[in-house]
């Protein structure tokens, strides 16, 4: 039950971060690219002080995991992504855009199913249908 709880708290954090972040953005008049960057500076200094006694792990994690962890956390999700995020929701309503932004867990499983390995199961694409339809629905109109 505890990954579970964890993932609610994530959607949570995502969901009202996101609200507060538009609401920087126009209250500033910032762009989207400043924006993230304030957003990726305060979580470096939280994350570096959490994550401290777990530096040493990097001598033992090998070149390959850590360019999985450089190429996809950070240029793919970390700054691509984000950079897209931010112009999103500078631009558009963030109930037209955080549906859309966050069927990132379609993406994720598609390639869990293609690339990883992960069954395919009935129940994991009648999930994954109605996640799009939903999204569909929240944002037609």
């Amino acid at each position: 039950m505890k990954p579970y709880l964890f993932a609610l708290l994530t959607a949570a954090a995502w969901g009202i971060g996101g609200y507060f972040e538009k609401r920087g953005l126009h209250l500033g008049h910032l762009p989207p690219q400043l924006g993230i960057t304030i957003r990726t500076a305060v979580a470096l200094v939280i994350l570096g002080a959490v994550s401290a006694p777990h530096w040493k792990a990097l001598a033992t994690a090998g070149p390959r995991s850590l360019l999985y962890m450089v190429v996809g956390g950070g240029v793919v999700a970390g700054s691509i992504g984000m950079l897209c995020f931010y112009t999103a929701i500078k631009g558009a309503p963030l109930t037209r855009v955080m549906p859309i932004a966050f069927t990132s867990p379609l993406f994720g499983a598609l390639l869990a199913l293609t690339l990883g390995g992960e069954p395919v199961t009935l129940k994991t694409l009648l999930g994954m249908a109605l996640t799009v339809g939903g999204i569909v629905l929240l944002t037609i109109g």
